[in-house]
């Protein structure tokens, strides 16, 4: 539970950060995200949990990551 509290708070850390140093630039980019293709952002996305599922997989069941 520990370490899910953390990868949490680490998460939002990282989520946070863009919007505190670049509060106009992310304004744009969302603006520029709002106006994407569904089918382009469901794209996206994908890739990133699969990214994220090899990452956690990397980690965990192999000595990539020693």
């Amino acid at each position: 539970m520990k370490l899910l509290v953390t990868l949490i708070g680490l998460i939002l850390v990282l989520e946070g950060l863009p919007y505190a140093a670049f509060p106009v630039a992310m304004q744009n980019w969302l603006r520029q995200l709002q106006e994407a293709e569904p089918r382009r952002l469901r794209l996206f996305g994908t890739l990133a949990v699969l990214l994220g599922l090899l990452l956690c997989y990397l980690t965990q069941r192999t000595d990539v990551f020693p």
